[in-house]
């Protein structure tokens, strides 16, 4: 069933939380890191479940994607990546090296919630 969130990034990231995807993962040396465990993942190690673009609605420059991840290990978190003209290329190469099979077939946040 579809559940409308508002367009924050914060709303859906609660609603995964309480569906169990409590790790926060942070993009540090090339790799995706669980920030508690300090587990480090390649592309090839990382699912997307789901992900969301974002546009900020005072500053159109704040832009984000959100991504709802689960790892080769069974790890369930979340990852929020800027984009735009203030992002990361090394953090945004990283996601584009994800191999286009580890996305799932309905990769709509809207449409998992």
């Amino acid at each position: 069933m579809k559940r409308e969130y508002s367009k924050h990034e914060t709303d859906y990231i609660k609603a995964y939380q309480d569906q169990g995807y409590t790790v926060t993962y942070l993009f540090e040396n090339d790799q995706l890191i669980d920030a508690e465990t300090k587990i480090e993942y390649k592309p090839e190690d990382i699912f997307i479940v789901a992900h969301q673009r974002y546009e900020g609605m005072s500053d159109p420059d704040d832009m984000s994607i959100l991504y709802v991840i689960e790892t080769k290990d069974n790890r369930k978190g979340t990852h929020l990546l800027g984009y735009g003209p203030t992002a990361d290329l090394e953090e945004a190469e990283f996601f584009k090296d994800i191999p286009k099979a580890n996305y799932s077939k309905n990769a709509d946040i809207n449409e998992l919630t």
